[in-house]
């Protein structure tokens, strides 16, 4: 099922395509999607993309570094440690894992 603002993307390239403008496509959006309707600064910014020739409707990616300490090897290693002994604590479990508490 798609996000409502990835809909609402789809329908902008819509009226780009039909020769719709900024304008009559925010209305129609907010017509139909009502309190859920995108800001016009976003219906505008995205019709401006599609009017530019973009065609990909998603997010484009974001600077940042990955997390790394998010993996499916250290959650296995949390849960086994856990397993071992409920009672730990969130510290405790930290220091045995060598990592900070925040990724634990």
């Amino acid at each position: 099922m798609l996000s409502v603002n990835v809909e609402q993307r789809i329908n902008v390239k819509f009226c780009v395509k039909l020769g719709k403008s900024t304008r009559e496509t925010y209305e129609m959006l907010k017509k139909v999607y009502g309190y859920e309707c995108l800001s016009p600064t976003q219906v505008f910014e995205w019709f401006k993309r599609f009017k530019e020739g973009r065609e990909a409707i998603g997010d484009d990616q974001r600077p940042g570094c990955p997390s790394t300490s998010k993996t499916d090897a250290n959650n296995e290693k949390v849960g086994e440690v856990v397993r071992l002994n409920r009672r730990l604590s969130i510290r405790a479990v930290a220091e045995l894992m060598n990592t900070d508490k925040e990724t634990v």
